[in-house]
C-alpha cells in the first residue's frame, strides 16, 4: 500500500511541484498540516493514509493552486486537505489492487506523535511531506 501512496506523492512532485525530491524512511518530526483519509480495499481491509505537509511545502502547494504568496492558516489547512485527497486520489487510479476511498479530515497542525505502520518522507528543497499508513481494521 505505501509503494502505490508513495508513487502517486512522487508523481504529484514531479507533474505539479515540479522540483526535484529524495525520498527517506525519516522525518525531520518538524510541526505539520496532518490531513488523513480512510481506504478500505477489497479485501475489507481499513487503512488510515496520513499526509503530513510542512508549512513550507504546503505553502508551495498554495502558491502553486491559488498564486499565494504567503496564505493564512485557514488556506494552509484546506490546501493540506486538497493535497491529500489528490494523492490518495491518484493512489487509486495506479493501484493494482482497487480500493475505495474517503473523504479527507484534517487532524492539527503539530508533530507526527501517533502509531503507524509504514512511513516514507519526501523531501523538497528543505520541506517534508510525510505519508504515514495504519491499519486500522
Amino acid at each position: 500500500m505505501i509503494k502505490t501512496i508513495l508513487k502517486a506523492a512522487e508523481n504529484f512532485c514531479t507533474h505539479q511541484i515540479r522540483l526535484p525530491y529524495t525520498v527517506n524512511n525519516e522525518s525531520d518530526n518538524s510541526k505539520a498540516f496532518i490531513a488523513f483519509i480512510d481506504i478500505k480495499t477489497e479485501d475489507s481491509k481499513i487503512y488510515r493514509v496520513y499526509i503530513a505537509g510542512e508549512d513550507g511545502f504546503i505553502q508551495k502547494v498554495s502558491k502553486l493552486f491559488l498564486e499565494e504568496d504567503e496564505s493564512d492558516e485557514e488556506t494552509l489547512i484546506d490546501m493540506a486537505l486538497e493535497t491529500t485527497n489528490l494523492i490518495v486520489g491518484s493512489a487509486k487510479v495506479i493501484a493494482e489492487n482497487p480500493f475505495t476511498i474517503g473523504t479527507p479530515n484534517f487532524l492539527k497542525i503539530d508533530y507526527l506523535d501517533f502509531d503507524y505502520d509504514s512511513l516514507k518522507v519526501i523531501k523538497v528543497e528543505d520541506n517534508e511531506l510525510i505519508i504515514a499508513i495504519k491499519e486500522i481494521t
